[in-house]
């Protein structure tokens, strides 16, 4: 289920583009400055999803040899259809994106995986419901009576229920129509739908770029709880155990290439567009100069975890009975591997 979610969640974000050969987004100009040494110690990283501008940071590591310089040849990867979790806890790959609210069934249960969650690539949950504008969707309470598209998921209605109700709405009022949403520009267009799940830094900017004026809340403003870290950077806990220096390395020139992203967002989005020139050019840039104030946001250090924030969310799910097994605190997570 945590990866059929993270893929139909996903896709809010993302234009309905075809990628071919399953490492081609990662083989680009730093591949030949890595390749001609073999020095350099090999790395796999599998993506979510189909590249988009939360990966940035990594693509800048990798095209302005930040990887390189901490002695590393990272190869990018698609996920297979078993998700960037089984890949990563093969040992195939040694780190992956992941997101808090799917990785749960790997983290406790009957079905664990041996993975640790590292590091966030944005420091909140930028997800909430897009709508046309002046159709009185600005505030949960306005969508009962129209149709939003759901993947009729447990943990989903709970938290559209849940936002709902504190704004004194009824959701038994808001009608549920199965969600086939791959384009929310057109979606709403042709009315087809009144509400959409978005990941904002692409669904709210497509928007924007495509001159549809729209009403848009977030989750974390209507109740703290959910936010949530998404998405974040998994990692093999048997290579974090053995090869811990490695792993800092790692995270030392990710980070540079965050920071990068986050002080210089019209050319890190120039690198983006050149290592994967399928995207929408328009949505990216803009996209970009977005992110760019979302990958740290307050905190000081890139990548951090705040556990109070972390335990919140699944506090809230067992609470609310959404899990099978109860989550302790300051499960699946750690900070030790951050550069300061």
């Amino acid at each position: 289920m945590r990866h059929k979610f993270l893929k139909r969640i996903l896709a809010l974000i993302l234009v309905a583009t075809t990628f071919t050969a399953m490492t081609a987004c990662g083989k680009k100009d730093s591949d030949v400055r890595n390749n001609n040494s073999k020095d350099l110690k090999k790395i796999t990283f599998v993506l979510d999803w189909t590249p988009n501008t939360n990966h940035t940071g990594l693509y800048v590591a990798q095209t302005k040899g930040y990887f390189a310089e901490e002695g590393l040849d990272v190869t990018i990867v698609q996920p297979p259809e078993d998700g960037a979790e089984a890949l990563v806890a093969s040992g195939k790959a040694q780190f992956g994106i992941s997101c808090q609210d799917t990785i749960i069934p790997a983290i406790v249960g009957d079905s664990t995986l041996p993975i640790t969650v590292c590091a966030a690539l944005i420091q909140h949950n930028t997800s909430g419901i897009v709508s046309r504008k002046g159709e009185g969707m600005d505030t949960p309470k306005g969508l009962e009576g129209k149709n939003y598209a759901t993947w009729d998921l447990d943990i989903e209605k709970a938290m559209m229920k849940n936002v709902v109700e504190v704004d004194g709405g009824d959701f038994s009022k808001v009608n549920l129509i199965p969600s086939t949403v791959t384009d929310e520009v057109t979606a709403l267009k042709t009315k087809s739908v009144d509400a959409i799940w978005i990941f904002y830094a692409w669904g709210g900017i497509a928007t924007k770029v495509k001159g549809l004026e729209t009403d848009y809340f977030a989750f974390k403003d209507i109740n703290p709880v959910f936010d949530y870290y998404t998405p974040v950077v998994i990692a093999n806990n048997e290579f974090l155990k053995e090869d811990a220096d490695t792993a800092k390395a790692f995270f030392r020139a990710l980070k540079n290439g965050y920071e990068y992203a986050i002080e210089n967002p019209a050319d890190a989005a120039e690198l983006l567009l050149t290592a994967v020139p399928e995207l929408d050019a328009d949505i990216v840039k803009e996209s970009q100069e977005w992110l760019s104030k979302e990958y740290k946001a307050e905190v000081s250090r890139w990548g951090y975890i705040d556990p109070n924030r972390w335990n919140a969310f699944y506090n809230w799910l067992n609470d609310n009975n959404l899990v099978e097994t109860k989550i302790p605190e300051n499960t699946g997570f750690t900070n030790e591997y951050l550069p300061e």
